[in-house]
Formats: structure tokens, sequence, C-alpha cells
């Protein structure tokens, strides 16, 4: 249907207002267990994304303004602390199932996020169908490294096979977060669609944080989170990983784990933020958990509690894939506040606010996973005991 100029731009002018409501909309705690702070509202969501993304706004079109490059999804984000402002290195999945990146900053970091104009531009490799799940580092070494997955085909697919795919790591870097220089995959003997870089050298080598795969979907005999080291990011290659953080029978782990985003150095160790999966009746559940590992030994963990950090919760149990909560990004402050910002169900980011020394506190107090039920009651009973001798005293 053809309209006037005048219908055309009063239809445009009520799309802006309705998107500026949206952005500017203030976030405030929603809920509270000691340990994070969550927040009501999505900090991003498609409807986030511009509308000059999304919409022919060319009044010379004559035509009702239409949706022409639909956003199913903007989730599983890097995030990094750039220039006073708090940036997000955004998973943006179309309405065409394909990812690609962009990056979205907000001045205070719980609301007010804002899409830079234009998607990332990063080197493309020919077979290359997908990529996502961006983990951001300011490295030692004074680059900011984006470590991805990057995704194609199997090539060795058998005829009709629409599904069956290959899984590496893909790597970029960058001084400002606008030119990105592609450097080669990285080299591995198995499927790698979770790496993380260590933001510091180890013995003069960088360290990444691996999870091996028998192929895209299994980790398989994997085991777990890995530990390797490389030589050169512009053309790394790892032989050896080491497993530092194994799944295990009847966890929140125990179909299988990986890093999440790069870990924070503190004055008790690193502190790493991971996802856990395990099955059930309703397909698989991601969850959150966090680990403490050695300052000098960073592949060694020394503190782990039991469970969950974060799983979802009403609204978030709900997307393109339910009953996921994923996380590749939080950012530490100076003053000690940690912004974890998180993807719900593929399709949703969301924050939650804690600071170091709580952290630190749940690692040290929560108490390791025993593995058995008795074990469970038995750290609960410690529990009930230190709170049940202070209130009698």
């Amino acid at each position: 249907m053809i309209i006037s100029h005048f219908a055309m731009n009063k239809i445009i002018s009520e799309l802006k207002k309705s998107h500026e409501a949206l952005l500017a909309r203030k976030n405030a705690v929603s809920c509270s267990n000691g340990v994070w702070d969550r927040y009501r509202y999505p900090v991003l969501t498609a409807e986030h994304t511009p509308l000059f993304w999304r919409y022919d706004l060319n009044p010379e079109s004559d035509s009702h303004p239409e949706e022409i490059f639909g956003i199913n999804g903007t989730f599983n984000s890097g995030a990094i602390r750039f220039d006073g402002r708090y940036i997000l290195a955004v998973r943006v999945e179309g309405a065409d199932r394909k990812s690609f990146f962009a990056i979205a900053e907000s001045p205070n970091g719980i609301d007010n996020f804002r899409f830079w104009p234009y998607p990332v531009q990063m080197g493309y490799f020919p077979g290359e169908t997908n990529v996502y799940d961006m983990r951001l580092t300011l490295h030692e070494d004074g680059w900011i490294y984006g470590l991805f997955c990057s995704e194609s085909k199997d090539p060795a697919a058998a005829d009709g096979d629409m599904s069956s795919a290959v899984a590496a790591c893909g790597i970029v870097r960058t001084h400002d977060l606008k030119t990105w220089e592609r450097l080669p995959n990285l080299e591995s003997r198995t499927q790698q669609r979770n790496v993380v870089l260590h933001p510091e050298f180890v013995d003069g080598r960088y360290a990444l944080y691996t999870r091996p795969q028998d192929d895209f979907i299994n980790a398989g005999l994997g085991g777990g989170i890995g530990w390797a080291l490389t030589d050169d990011m512009a053309a790394a290659r790892i032989s050896d990983e080491r497993i530092i953080n194994t799944r295990a029978y009847h966890t929140v782990k125990e179909l299988k784990n990986g890093e999440g985003p790069s870990p924070i150095r503190t004055r008790e160790g690193w502190l790493h933020l991971a996802h856990g999966v395990r099955g059930c009746a309703a397909g698989l559940r991601y969850v959150l958990y966090l680990y403490l590992t050695s300052l000098e030994r960073p592949w060694e963990v020394i503190a782990e509690p039991a469970g969950y950090f974060l799983a979802p919760i009403g609204e978030e149990r709900v997307g393109d894939v339910s009953n996921v909560l994923f996380s590749n990004g939080w950012i530490a402050d100076d003053d000690g506040t940690v912004y974890i910002y998180y993807a719900s169900s593929d399709t949703r980011m969301h924050v939650a606010t804690s600071t170091i020394e709580r952290l630190l506190y749940y690692c040290h107090n929560a108490g390791s996973d025993g593995l058995t039920w008795k074990s469970s009651v038995d750290r609960l009973d410690g529990i009930i005991d230190r709170n049940m001798a202070y209130f009698r005293k």
C-alpha cells in the first residue's frame, strides 16, 4: 500500500519515539541473594538494535515502513571497560540464523546500552558460515583480543546431512574496537567451541582455556575445561592440553562445561566464571558456576563452590533455546564492583552485579561438592550448627 510522505514520516516518528523510550529505560535491582544483585530488565534485546538496521526508513520509497532485516536475538556478549564506557561485543542473530558481532555501549553498565551504527567488520574465511560468542581480553601485550567460535559445514558430512558442523576458535585483535585484524584460527587436534585467553603471559607464552570436543556438540571424552600454551597468537597452535576443571557425574557440569569470560585477577587468586551443562527431561540445562585458581599457577583450582552460581529464573527460562544461562563477559571496576553480563535462553542480555569481596567470600565459604547426597547434608548441617550457635548466644 502506497502512503503519503506525511503519513510515512509520522509512522517513523512514532517508531523512533518508542525505540528511544526502550533505550533510555532505567534499570533497577529486582532481587538479590547477598552474592549477586539481579536487575529487572534485560540490558539488550532484539528490539534494542537500531531501527535503521531493521526497517526501510526512506520516505522516497512511498510505502509503509517494513522490517526488511529481522533480528532474532542479542546474546552471549563479550565485555570490556574501554574509554570510560561499558562495552559489549554482542552476538546478534538475524532471522536468517546467521550471527555477527556488534558493539553496544553504556555509560553505567546497567542500562542505556546503545549499538554502534555498523556491525563489526573483520576478515572472512571462505566456507565460514557462522561466528559467535566472542570473549574480549585486554592482554598484557597491549592488544585487545577477541576469541570466538568459527563454524563451518562439515566437509565430511554425508550427502543430505544439513546439520553436521565443524567448530574452530577464531581470533581477532584490535586497539580501538573499531579496526579488527583477523588472525588465523587456532590449530588444535580437536574441535574447539569455547576458548578463552588468559590476560597475562605465563612463562613468556600465551595461555588459553580450552574445551576439547569429540565433535561439534559433544565434549565426549574431552573431560572439561583445558589449559594450553602457545607461543604466538598470530599463528596460534596447541598440542598439549591438561584438563583443569573436570566434569563430574550428577553435577551441574556432568555433560559438559566451558570457561566463560577471561578470569579476573584478585589478591587471593584468579576468579573464573564458567558454564555447566546437564541433561534433564526438559533437554539441556545451562547454568553458571564459579571457581578460583592460584595466582602463581593459574591452572590449579584452589576453591570451587558446589552447584550453580546463577541459573535461569522466571522469564529467563523462556526463549529461542529455553532453560539456558550463558556468560562470556564480565567487567571488574577499580572500586571492586563486578558487572556480570549473561544471556538467557539464547535470546537477550542481562546484567547482575556483585563485588570482588562477595565473590571471594562465596568461593571460600559455600563449600565444595562432595558428590553424594550425604555430603550435601553434612555440609548443610555444618551451616545450621554455626547459625544456631550464634543465635543461642
